[in-house]
């Protein structure tokens, strides 16, 4: 059944909107698209409350800002000046936004042992609850991250306002590993804040061939993965670069939820609900036959490092184990597994939140958020 909703008018800042009151069916997210002023975190945490309070009209129950959306983009050598530890007034500001509905904010992280992190903090009911520090730093074209930033070690997702949850920023989503991580942990819901900047006009429709791209990948990949992709871009212009907007909340199968404008600010929202997650799933069970252990071994083998096999009697898991390799005279071998090497982090368990520990940890340098309890 179609899922529908209920047009009301609400009156923010001033002026009659029309918003759409919750669908019983599900959790609502919404997308908040806007223009960062460079370095200037006081005006950035107004837009911020602007925005959370439209937001609340809606009906959502996620708010979801674009990358960096506190200070700005092209901070370079002012990445240490517009830094924040956890412990900060203005981190704790955020929080207090969050007592209605969650937010994910993107802000430059300190570390204790100063490190700064480009990082996608989600706050609920007042309070720091996950963090994302983004892992692949991007150094080509207008790109300089990695001079300025440290990089994030993990991908995990966690139990949210919206159902499980993971964030990629930007960058990250590139690349389809990480998105297969989250997944694979349990996520429902691909949170992506962006700072896509305009690349490659080519003089036809509204956007760039760059937002092309972009839209054309995530419809791929939540349907190779079946789930929400929360993509939340921002516009306006920094340092001669223009980013292009066009947010948008994509499903499953694909399909468009809700679509922000190119180059202007702008607020999206839509339903997600897990119904629609299994129905994609049921149809296309790509994630459910993904083989873990030949993903583990094969890069393995590329990265060079010894492999184990397994022990006598014992059998390999996925059907890609019962194969023989070409030459094999003696068919079928048992695939080798991963040995870890003396200090590495053995085999886990997937459990809620165990990537996302970093409030466990003395010194917070080795893991990328705060596990939810």
């Amino acid at each position: 059944m179609p899922s529908f909703a209920l047009d009301v008018a609400v009156m923010t800042d001033g002026k009659k909107e029309k918003a759409l009151k919750r669908s019983p069916e599900g959790p609502r997210v919404a997308v908040a698209q806007m223009a960062p002023l460079l370095g200037d975190l006081e005006q950035n945490l107004e837009m911020h409350r602007r925005a959370v309070a439209r937001a609340e009209a809606l009906g959502a129950d996620l708010l979801v800002f674009p990358e960096l959306s506190l200070t700005g983009y092209r901070l370079k050598d002012t990445v240490p000046d517009v830094a924040l530890a956890r412990s900060s007034e203005l981190v704790a500001e955020l929080a207090g936004l969050s007592a209605s509905l969650a937010l994910v904010v993107g802000l430059v992280e300190e570390t204790p042992g100063h490190h700064f992190h480009n990082a996608s903090v989600y706050f609920e009911k007042g309070r720091l609850a996950a963090l994302h520090r983004k892992v692949y730093l991007p150094t080509y074209g207008m790109f300089d991250e990695q001079r300025y930033f440290a990089r994030g070690l993990r991908i995990g997702a966690f139990d949210s306002a919206v159902g499980r949850a993971a964030m990629l920023l930007c960058e990250d989503m590139l690349h389809p590993t990480a998105l297969t991580i989250a997944a694979l942990d349990g996520a429902t819901v691909l949170i992506v804040p962006s700072a896509s900047p305009v690349k490659g006009i080519v003089g036809d429709g509204e956007v760039d061939a760059n937002g092309r791209h972009w839209e054309a990948y995530n419809r791929t990949m939540a349907r190779n993965a079946g789930l929400y992709v929360v993509y939340a871009n921002r516009v306006g212009v920094e340092d001669g670069i223009t980013f292009w907007g066009g947010s948008e909340i994509i499903g499953p199968a694909g399909e468009t939820l809700a679509k922000a404008a190119y180059y202007e600010d702008d607020l999206i929202s839509a339903v997600v609900t897990d119904a629609a997650v299994r129905r994609r799933r049921i149809h296309s069970p790509v994630l459910r036959d993904e083989d873990l252990d030949l993903t583990i071994n094969e890069l393995s083998r590329l990265r060079g490092r010894p492999r184990q096999p397994l022990p006598e009697g014992r059998e390999p898991l996925g059907p890609s184990a019962r194969r023989g390799r070409p030459g094999d005279d003696d068919g079928p071998r048992r695939r080798p597994r991963l040995k870890p090497e003396r200090g590495e982090r053995r085999r886990r368990k997937i459990e809620p939140g165990l990537a996302l520990a970093e409030d466990k940890v003395s010194g917070g340098e080795a893991n990328d958020g705060g596990k939810k309890t």
